[in-house]
């Protein structure tokens, strides 16, 4: 009868899962919406143990084995989580009937795409299965980060300044379709996020500091904002645990993240070793200042 909401399923969700914490922390804020979500593991990718789910392990580039399940399973809704180190040789691509015309196309994107491009066509193919692309955020409540101190601590000063010099490098690099990430340290960006992402960058600046090539006195912040072209579906500036210790390996003095465009994993924990250490962790406007705050 016209007027009247649909009483179709909406079918089962299905979570494709890369490397990290992101997709397992999803699973179980599904489950416990009363979702029965099914793990799409990706072979060499996934870091996870998905023992408590449905999982299924799959190769990257395997659209038909993927299209497959989702029809067996009646997968109609997908859920893009969590890292993919490497990207698929075309020689790993495993079309569908309805792909093989744009594999010329999709092969191109692999070989020369940055992140964005590639995600792009990702949703792409994946909707082509006629399935429905979701946000991480739009299953799990909370997850995106509020404006404001998180944790007990705010950013100085100084802390602002270098927020800004972050905030304008983080905003160009993802112009470049190239990474979400900057570090400022005395007013100077010191490090960009490449395809080696966040915990690694980090990494190179506690390097760079024990060498000398960083001043001990000032500390620095680690900025993350989405890319201008950024799609909310997939790949979101995301921080957690690890993300502070690094950051407080690194010696910086705070990290500032994009309000609601940004995920924040574990925040309890994530806030208790921040607070310990005397390290902030913010929220921020890129369009304000100074600071984004």
């Amino acid at each position: 009868m016209a007027g009247l909401p649909s009483l179709a399923p909406k079918g089962r969700l299905a979570i494709i899962a890369g490397k990290g914490f992101l997709p397992l922390h999803v699973a179980r804020a599904a489950r416990e919406t009363g979702e029965m979500p099914l793990v799409v593991a990706l072979a060499n990718e996934a870091d996870q143990s998905f023992e408590d789910f449905e999982m299924v392990s799959v190769g990257v580039g395997d659209l038909a084995a993927i299209e497959r399940l989702f029809r067996e399973k009646g997968v109609t809704r997908v859920i893009l989580s969590g890292g993919v180190a490497r990207r698929p040789d075309w020689r790993d691509i495993h079309p569908t009937f309805r792909t093989i015309l744009k594999i010329p196309s999709v092969v191109r994107t692999l070989l020369s795409g940055g992140d964005d491009s590639v995600l792009q066509m990702v949703i792409k193919l994946i909707e082509g299965m006629g399935c429905k692309v979701l946000g991480a955020h739009e299953i799990v409540a909370g997850l995106l980060a509020r404006t404001g101190p998180l944790g007990a601590h705010q950013p100085s000063q100084d802390d602002r300044r270098d927020i800004e010099k972050a905030v304008e490098a983080a905003r160009r690099l993802g112009e470049l379709d190239i990474g979400q990430g900057a570090v400022s340290v005395g007013g100077r960006v010191v490090a960009l996020e490449g395809v080696e992402g966040t915990d690694r960058m980090l990494e190179r600046v506690a390097a760079l500091r024990a060498e000398g090539r960083i001043s001990a006195r000032r500390k620095g912040v680690l900025v993350k904002l989405c890319k201008p072209q950024q799609d909310m579906r997939a790949d979101l500036p995301t921080i957690g645990p690890s993300t502070v210790e690094n950051a407080i390996k690194a010696g910086l003095a705070g990290i500032a993240i994009e309000a609601g465009r940004a995920l924040v994993l574990e925040e309890a924990r994530m806030i208790a070793v921040a607070d310990a250490a005397g390290l902030f962790v913010c929220g921020i406007d890129p369009g304000l200042s100074p600071g984004g705050l």
